[in-house]
Parts: structure tokens; sequence; C-alpha cells
């Protein structure tokens, strides 16, 4: 076991070569949002941008596309037609990932998820595009509840999956919040070796695994309850990936990033702390200012 501190950041953050191409650090595509969530997608997307991404696209319902291309001229936000993703969407998300794929030259994530909803056309739609496609993905939000008993979905493909305690019960049956710091991390090793999958289990100890290296993060506030602040967790995971990050190191970097920036924000603004006031200090834990 080991407990996240500022070497993730020094291992990851290099100064960049002269000769650096687009897309070189990486491509990511953001697949959430519906008619009434339309700023988890955003909020990743924004989250992935600071932590160093060269590109993201968001694939969303119009509403939420159109809302989120109205936050940034930065944010490129394609419009699937109706309120929330269907499986007539289906071709264009396959095309549009593989398109990616080449003009990425394979440095390509997906954060899948956020604020899609639960219905069961929608989450017929995530297992189908997951089937498909073999891009690494960060599976995160109402994504997770698609994936529960679907360890070969998972296993066919590098991912990430971002529970908090009831997701977690969600996707495994266990109920883990009252255990033992350590017992609480055994179980997260146990299932991400189950399902071949690394877990980010969101809480006031971050706890990661790939079910073979376990690692913790206590940096943290409980101020960091407030909406979006696991859909900012789920874009700098995807970011890193998309920049050739190793799972784990990814997952790592991401809780401490996530939890320092937010640490940050919370510090200052207190009660008041929003997920957008974490983004405006992800710059400062990359730049390795003590936190």
């Amino acid at each position: 076991m080991q407990e996240i501190n500022q070497s993730i950041i020094d291992k990851i953050y290099k100064e960049r070569p002269k000769n650096s191409r687009k897309y070189d650090y990486g491509l990511l595509i953001v697949i959430g949002g519906s008619d009434f969530y339309s700023g988890s997608p955003a909020l990743s997307a924004m989250a992935a941008f600071q932590t160093g991404v060269d590109m993201v696209r968001i694939i969303a319902p119009k509403r939420a596309a159109d809302i989120i291309a109205s936050f940034s001229p930065t944010l490129a936000a394609y419009p699937l037609e109706g309120k929330r993703i269907t499986k007539e969407h289906l071709p264009d998300l396959l095309s549009m990932i593989e398109s990616a794929k080449i003009v990425s030259r394979g440095n390509l994530a997906v954060v899948l998820g956020g604020g899609v909803g639960r219905s069961e056309e929608t989450q017929e739609v995530i297992l189908e595009l997951l089937s498909k496609t073999s891009v690494p993905t960060i599976i995160d939000a109402d994504a997770i509840y698609a994936v529960k008993n679907k360890k070969e979905v998972l296993a066919q493909r590098d991912c990430i999956i971002t529970p908090h305690y009831y997701e977690f019960l969600s996707l495994t049956d266990k109920d883990i919040f009252e255990l033992t710091l350590e017992e609480k991390m055994k179980v997260v090793q146990e299932e991400a070796k189950r399902l071949e999958a690394t877990i980010i289990l969101k809480g006031e100890v971050d706890i990661i695994s790939d079910g073979k290296e376990t690692a913790i993060n206590k940096i943290g506030s409980p101020y960091l309850t407030v909406g979006g602040c696991g859909d900012t967790l789920a874009g700098i995971a995807g970011a890193l990936v998309a920049r050739k990050e190793s799972l784990f190191d990814a997952s790592a970097a991401a809780a401490y990033i996530n939890s320092s920036a937010g640490r940050l924000a919370a510090q200052e603004l207190g009660e008041s702390v929003v997920a957008t006031d974490l983004i405006d200090n992800i710059y400062k834990i990359i730049k390795k200012k003590d936190v």
C-alpha cells in the first residue's frame, strides 16, 4: 500500500519537447448529459483541459450540448437529437470514437456516464458501446449502474471506475461504509481484481486499486461533497489516460489533483465552494505549489 503525495505530480509532469504535436498529449471524448443534466460533461471537459489534455470533444443530447457550447469557446460539443442518449445514437457514437482514434494517433480516452440518466435504453446503449469499442474508458456516475454484473464487458478493455460508496454498493453488492480503512482497502482491491478494472473509491480517504497495487489519498475536504466534484475527477483521470499514463498512475494522480485543488478552493471559500472553483485551482497543483 502506498499513500499518494506530490511525487505523483513529479512523475507525470515533465517539460514538454519543443517539437510536440497536437494530440501528443491526448484527445478526450466526454459522452454524457441529458435534457436535465447539462453540467456534468462540461465540468469533466473543463477539468480535463486544466489537467493538460490537448483537446476535448463532448457528445451530448442537443439541449445539453448547446448549453455546454455556450460556456466557453474552448468546448466543442456535438449535439445528439433528443432528450437523452438512445439506441439511434449508437452509430454516431461509434463513428466519432473511431475517427478520433485515427486523428489522435491512438492518444485517446473516453469519459462515459456523467448525467446520462438510468433509463433502460440508455443503460443498454452504454453496454453496447463498451462492448463494441476498445478505447480506454473512465466509467463514471450513471454508467456505473450499467456495468453491474457485466464483468465480461469490463474485462475486454482498459477502464477506470469511479464510484462513491453507494455506487460501489450498486456495482459490487458490498456495503463497506462502516468498515475500517484497512478493511475497505482489502475489499476494493479484491473487487478491482475480480472486475479486471481500476477502481477509484471516492471518500474521505480515496482508495485506488487495480487489483495488484493499492494506494490511498488522504488529501481532501468535507466541502467536496458538493455536486460536480466527481465529474471533475473523471475528467482529470480521462485527460491523464489520454496522455498515455498507466491506469493506476492516472487514477492515483487524478485523486490527488482533484482533492488537492478542491482543498485549496475550500480553504478560501468554505461553504460557498463549487466544482468550478476546484477547476480553477488545478493549475496550482500541477505547477507543484504546496497544498
